[in-house]
């Protein structure tokens, strides 16, 4: 018998340990007993008190974080033998789920009511971003403004005054996500007011959709001299943005129907203006309608190309996430948006770079919250870093991706990352966050090589000339303080006698003065921070890149 009781203690003894460890993991024994619930509520009773105990001490974004429904579910691992906390699981798989799926920036350009909100709307409501009762509260809203088919452009066109108008002035921001892909969509404005903020947009872009109206006379208007649609073209190209994707919209209007024949005029009218603005057009989009070609050709020919056309219905949602069906469009065979934006390649980033974010806005949130594009370099939390040109430095204490709090974020992200040792007053859009081993530089004078485009009637440009240049998030009032060479459009080689004045379409090497210290790069170096546009009086007169800076001396 006492052998017997001795095994049933042992036996108690080791269930009481199990159930300890469980409680302490978060997971709870489903086999236990019901005599043990009492011995379960002293201890988490005990475990209560004592956090009630820490909270007072801690941060106060330590309890927020606490508060989050996404957070508050986390909890703290026994501490191994050093006495060093283990990360939270839901921390560790949480931050492999940023880096294990790719990522994308796609800026949505064109004319204005060409249809951009309506798609990024549309996008976010067929990857179950958007539920329908939200849907329903915007169609019940528009219609009460008399504008029904304005409904699904609300889920991106936040503000009234965009929706009293029914056109963008900011950039809107939103997030999906496909199998492989994550997405981050920028809603540029269309209208020719708002062009400083479609190039904000698009500077922080991978990948631009060309959005153009099919509806007979708006696609003429967008094109024509002057239409946004030539201008976006060409500012995305200056800006970066490498591949486009040329989506006809509104083919289901009554004046189109669906016809091939409106299709096929506007891929005939747009091709040779890509052409001339830089993109690498084959006349060979139409691979995938005639269905001539094995798929894996298509696919090797697309890989060459820049530009890729389809016809899309942006407020019935046709060829967005699913293939068009047969009966709707017969002539159609090729593929949907969403798969064609899954097959583009991630352009090369380097994350072991050093970090260079230009911060596009700011804001108090706890700390001093700012946003901006990687575009070299990684960060994480705890990182000491420096705010150029003011030299603050500043200390990482969150980062914000796609509205999860992630520990680490490379290149490519858009992201917004909490900050100490600085005030919300002292940044401006411009500014950029750097490593404090290589700072970005800042100065009031480069050297460029400009390629004018269209200068207004009756100017000249030379020596004196005054502009507003773009740069990144940089706008800044320029003046060209020199024409140090002008290059021979045939030969690409610099001409010997130095121009005292250029025409439009000329390629010259020029000093660019600014009245205030400006974060930049050479072209060479950073590609992203080193292209710039100049523009005046609400036009895009010259592109152009950096080719040299100041010494370093200059720049301390």
């Amino acid at each position: 018998m006492d052998i017997e009781e001795d095994i049933k203690a042992l036996q108690l003894d080791s269930s009481e340990d199990s159930v300890m460890v469980n409680m302490e993991d978060g997971r709870p024994d489903e086999t236990i007993k019901p005599d043990k619930i009492g011995g379960e509520d002293s201890l988490m009773e005990e475990k209560r008190k004592s956090d009630d105990v820490e909270k007072p001490n801690r941060p106060e974004d330590e309890l927020k974080d606490e508060a989050d429904p996404d957070i508050k579910s986390k909890h703290v691992e026994p501490k191994d033998v050093a006495g060093k906390e283990t990360l939270p699981p839901e921390d560790i798989q949480e931050e492999v789920e940023v880096e294990k799926k790719r990522h994308l920036n796609v800026v949505f350009i064109g004319h204005v009511d060409a249809g951009k909100s309506t798609i990024g709307g549309q996008i976010l409501l067929l990857s179950g971003q958007v539920d329908d009762r939200t849907i329903q509260k915007y169609e019940k809203e528009a219609k009460d403004k008399n504008r029904e088919s304005w409904y699904m452009a609300y889920i991106m066109d936040t503000n009234e005054e965009e929706r009293v108008k029914g056109i963008t002035v900011e950039v809107g921001r939103a997030h999906f996500e496909t199998e492989t892909t994550r997405f981050t969509i920028l809603d540029a404005p269309g209208h020719k007011s708002y062009v400083p903020n479609m190039i904000s947009g698009a500077s922080q872009a991978d990948i631009g959709v060309l959005v153009i109206s099919a509806r007979k006379g708006e696609f003429e208007t967008g094109y024509e001299r002057g239409g946004q649609t030539r201008e976006h073209v060409q500012l995305a190209k200056t800006l970066g943005v490498t591949k486009l994707l040329v989506v006809v919209n509104k083919m289901d209007d009554p004046t189109v129907n669906w016809s091939k024949e409106r299709y096929d005029e506007i891929e005939s009218k747009m091709v040779p203006f890509l052409k001339s603005s830089g993109y690498n057009v084959k006349k060979g989009e139409g691979l995938f309608t005639r269905g001539l070609l094995l798929c894996l050709m298509s696919l090797v020919i697309l890989m060459c190309q820049n530009v890729q056309f389809l016809p899309i219905s942006g407020l019935l949602g046709s060829n967005l996430k699913t293939r068009l069906d047969k009966s709707v469009c017969p002539w159609w065979s090729g593929r949907c948006l969403f798969e064609v934006l899954d097959a583009v390649e991630v352009p090369p980033r380097d994350p072991n770079g050093p970090l260079r974010m230009p911060i596009i806005d700011k804001f108090k949130d706890m700390g001093t919250v700012v946003m901006g594009k990687i575009e070299s370099g990684s960060i994480r939390e705890g990182d000491n870093l420096l705010i150029m040109p003011n030299k603050a430095a500043v200390k990482v204490l969150a980062i914000f991706c796609d509205e999860d709090r992630v520990r680490h974020v490379g290149p490519g992200e858009n992201v917004r990352v909490r900050l100490s040792g600085v005030e919300e007053d002292d940044i401006l859009s411009g500014f950029v966050l750097c490593s404090v081993a290589k700072p970005i530089h800042a100065v009031t004078e480069f050297v460029a090589q400009l390629q004018i485009l269209e200068l207004l009637d009756n100017a000249i440009f030379t020596a004196g000339y005054k502009a507003v240049l773009h740069v990144h998030s940089v706008v800044e009032e320029c003046e060209i303080v020199e024409l140090m060479q002008q290059i021979d459009l045939k030969t690409k080689k610099p001409m010997k006698k130095k121009p005292l004045f250029v025409k439009n379409g000329a390629i010259v090497l020029c000093r660019v003065q600014v009245n205030n210290l400006i974060c930049i790069e050479k072209f060479s170096d950073f590609a992203q921070l080193g292209r710039f546009t100049l523009r005046t009086e609400g036009k895009t007169v010259a592109v152009g890149k950096i080719t040299a800076l100041p010494t370093v001396a200059d720049n301390a």
